[in-house]
């Protein structure tokens, strides 16, 4: 043992012996250590929302493209191109397994959200949380109905949604 090991056996036992000793700093300590945790936790709860908006975004994006690259392969099949569609098809494939990844880690990250929002609760902290109950990534594929009202969120919720149901719609044709 190292005289820092032995050292610092000393301190924690001096300070839990004087706490022992204390009741109320043993109390404030605890306090301290609580509202530490609910800071460090609300921190993370801010980090996971960015970053499932980020991945909404690039799902959103992912779509666009898909649907884009879909009517190239129209255009190509009427012009007769069809080694040029059977090309885009087979970018499409590509697109769309990129899109079920994503999907994939978004549903983790709400998975992570509903872990860390459990832990807020239980904690005490959801009374200081009023926008906790908005989930960044829904594991089963929809959105929660009961999102924020506020009229400036609607819009970036329905774009959201339909991207959903235009995922959804691409995994169905994909299984076909």
């Amino acid at each position: 043992m190292s005289w820092l090991d032995d050292l610092e056996s000393r301190l924690e036992s001096q300070l839990e012996a004087f706490l022992r000793s204390s009741p109320t700093q043993e109390a404030l300590l605890a306090e301290q250590d609580r509202q530490d945790r609910l800071n460090d936790l609300r921190r993370q709860r801010l980090d996971l929302q960015q970053l499932a908006e980020q991945q909404r975004q690039d799902l959103l994006q992912l779509a666009v493209e898909i649907r884009q690259w879909q009517q190239r392969v129209e255009r190509a099949r009427s012009a007769g191109a069809n080694v040029l569609a059977n090309r885009a098809e087979t970018h499409i494939g590509s697109l769309m397994e990129r899109g079920r990844l994503r999907w994939q880690g978004l549903a983790e990250l709400g998975q992570q959200f509903t872990a860390l929002e459990w832990e807020l609760t239980e904690l005490g902290g959801r009374a200081a949380a009023p926008n906790a109950a908005r989930e960044p990534g829904p594991t089963n594929g929809a959105r929660p109905e009961a999102a924020t009202p506020e009229p400036a969120n609607l819009d970036s919720d329905w774009a959201a949604f339909e991207a959903q149901q235009d995922l959804a719609q691409l995994r169905r044709r994909m299984q076909r």
